[in-house]
């Protein structure tokens, strides 16, 4: 009995938010896995970041099949730590992938045909040592491939027991609205998408949001930190080790202009005054619209986790916060 209560109490430490009009609620903060788990980085500390995750009542686990590096192995490393630490807890758990950008050589690697997301997701499921992910995505947009036969590969995943339900990443909205009129029509069950949205990206305002909404589709953001820009990192310019400062980065130098610097230094100013820090307040604002699941997190230690956590305590914003924002931001 007094396990069952120190195992429920982890789940007081987090809200949940139903997505969409499915059955499924997931914390207001779900965990990716797209850097720092992969075959270079240390392995128990990506172990202590799941572990904290898990304590702090984060539930689901976001992956793909490239991520790393090398490609395959955050899944690999995942697999590993959910043998040993979260096989007994695996009905508490969303764990998803996905497949969409390239991942192994030829014209079958890449993209959205059939062929790949069936193979891929097998393939996913092997290293990790699953039999069914909750849910699986097609990564991107495919240009080539019909609509058709991308969500009908969604469809046949479901089918066989491999997934649970299906989402898709950084759809337009025409698009989104697309592929779900094809779910409806086949039974699948279109869960969430996935779109990159923070301050200072925000193309998700311009129609997806509103599609999410009418079709009754959860939405769970990455990047909510613009990268780290969003960060007290660089209040003060580029600093040495930084992300920016990094060759071969996502995060490129060029990005940190001036304007972008004076920015931040105007939003941290708005997050001390809520107190919060300026990563905390940039999760906070994308949580205040209830069209948005959860905000999907990274981090390289167990600290950065807490301190993002320390965020849901405050996601409510006055109008008057609301419109300077916008303002220091030009939108």
């Amino acid at each position: 009995m007094d396990t069952y209560k120190a195992e429920e109490s982890r789940y007081e430490k987090m809200q949940y938010r139903r997505c969409g009009k499915s059955g499924i609620k997931l914390p207001l903060l779900s965990l990716g896995l797209w850097h720092n788990f992969g075959d270079h980085d240390n392995f128990e500390n990506s172990r202590n970041i799941l572990r904290t995750a898990f304590d702090h009542g984060i539930t689901h686990f976001d992956l793909a099949n490239n991520y790393g590096p090398p490609y395959g192995s955050a899944e690999k490393n995942f697999g590993k730590i959910f043998e040993e630490d979260f096989q007994k807890y695996r009905d508490e758990l969303i764990i998803s992938t996905k497949a969409g950008w390239d991942m192994w050589p030829g014209p079958y690697g890449n993209f959205g045909s059939r062929k790949y997301l069936i193979a891929s997701l097998d393939q996913s499921l092997q290293r990790m040592g699953l039999d069914y992910v909750d849910i699986f995505y097609h990564h991107r947009p495919d240009p080539e491939t019909p609509l058709e036969e991308t969500m009908g590969a969604l469809d046949q995943i479901v089918r066989q027991g491999k997934a649970l339900y299906v989402g898709i990443s950084q759809y337009n909205a025409e698009d989104t609205l697309q592929a779900s009129k094809i779910l409806k029509e086949l039974g699948t069950p279109f869960l969430i998408h996935q779109p990159r949205y923070n301050m200072m990206d925000r193309w998700v305002e311009d129609g997806l949001l509103d599609t999410l909404e009418k079709v009754g589709i959860g939405s769970i953001v990455f990047s909510p930190l613009e990268q780290g820009i969003l960060t007290s990192k660089y209040l003060d310019g580029i600093p040495e080790g930084s992300r920016a400062a990094t060759e071969g980065s996502y995060l490129d130098r060029s990005q940190i202009t001036d304007e972008v610097v004076n920015q931040i230094q105007q939003l941290h100013e708005i997050a001390s005054n809520r107190n919060q820090s300026l990563a905390q307040m940039a999760v906070a604002w994308l949580l205040k619209d209830e069209r948005v699941t959860s905000v999907l997190v990274g981090v390289s230690k167990v600290p950065q986790l807490k301190d993002n956590i320390e965020a849901i305590k405050n996601i409510d914003f006055t109008e008057a916060e609301l419109k300077k924002i916008d303002a220091i931001l030009n939108y």
